[in-house]
């Protein structure tokens, strides 16, 4: 499936934890100003993490003047008008990465805890799957441990830690942890979910 036609799903509209509602749609030219907004209200220990200097006005200009929905693909949640989480599907379009895809999500901190950030990796990595993707993965620093534990439980595994390997904003070093999950195929994705599903159907306890 294309591109094109997964993105024919969106805008789309998810219901959080607490009966909240947000919209997800991809990131527009005209989201600049919301989409700044949203990374200021991110703490400055947290930007730290990010690898571009995302305070500054002109790397989000640049990013909502230039997009390529097929390298970037940010998918943003959206309450009220206000960006409340971005979840972006990284692709290289050649060389031997690309049949794997980089998957990173950010969530506002006034809207966590309420299944966001899991709900829109699901998205990500379903729309990866549709795309012909084979693997996803994701890139985290040694101290993001409730971020780790969330791509765990969405079926993520620990693939390479090393230690002091990157380095922040301001230059301190941090161990660098890569995760990674294998796409099945339409195909055998169906399967799964059928005998799952079947498999619900039959057993006493439901």
């Amino acid at each position: 499936m294309s591109l094109e036609l997964q993105l024919q799903r969106f805008p789309k509209e998810i219901s959080l934890k607490d009966g909240a509602k947000v919209q997800l749609r991809p990131l527009r030219r005209d989201d600049e100003k919301a989409f700044h907004e949203f990374f200021l209200a991110v703490p400055e220990r947290e930007r730290m993490f990010i690898k571009h200097r995302v305070t500054d006005q002109s790397v989000i200009h640049d990013w909502c003047q230039n997009i390529d929905l097929g390298r970037n693909l940010p998918l943003l949640a959206l309450l009220d008008g206000k960006v409340v989480a971005d979840a972006t599907l990284h692709q290289q379009l050649g060389g031997w990465k690309r049949h794997i895809g980089r998957v990173s999500v950010l969530v506002h901190p006034q809207y966590r805890g309420r299944g966001l950030a899991k709900a829109m990796v699901h998205e990500i990595v379903e729309i990866a799957r549709h795309t012909g993707l084979e693997k996803v993965e994701a890139e985290f620093i040694g101290e993001q441990e409730a971020a780790i534990h969330m791509f765990a439980m969405l079926g993520f595994s620990n693939l390479l830690r090393l230690e002091d390997y990157v380095k922040d904003m301001q230059a301190i070093s941090h161990d660098y942890i890569l995760m990674g999950l294998d796409l099945t195929t339409d195909e055998e994705y169906a399967g799964v979910r059928s005998e799952e599903h079947t498999s619900e159907l039959q057993s006493p306890n439901t």
